[in-house]
């Protein structure tokens, strides 16, 4: 469900027992995510976790390494 210009609900995931959740049809529709495909899993104590798809990675990689470094991580 749309909830703004560019925000969306897709629903609720259960994790399994292996810890694995399922990705619901319409954001793999949306994100175009296939069976295979590699995702990448983020993590921010206060904003919880982000998703994102391959290609989002590698656009944000070069500024995110930037930051890294700047911060001297």
């Amino acid at each position: 469900m749309k909830v703004g210009a560019d925000k969306y609900f897709f629903g609720i995931a259960k994790v399994g027992t292996k810890g694995q959740i399922v990705i619901p049809k319409d954001a793999r529709d949306k994100y175009n995510i296939s069976a295979g495909d590699n995702v990448l899993v983020l993590g921010d104590e206060k904003m919880g976790l982000w998703i994102a798809t391959a290609d989002v990675f590698d656009k944000a990689a070069p500024g995110a390494l930037a930051e890294l470094i700047r911060r001297g991580v």
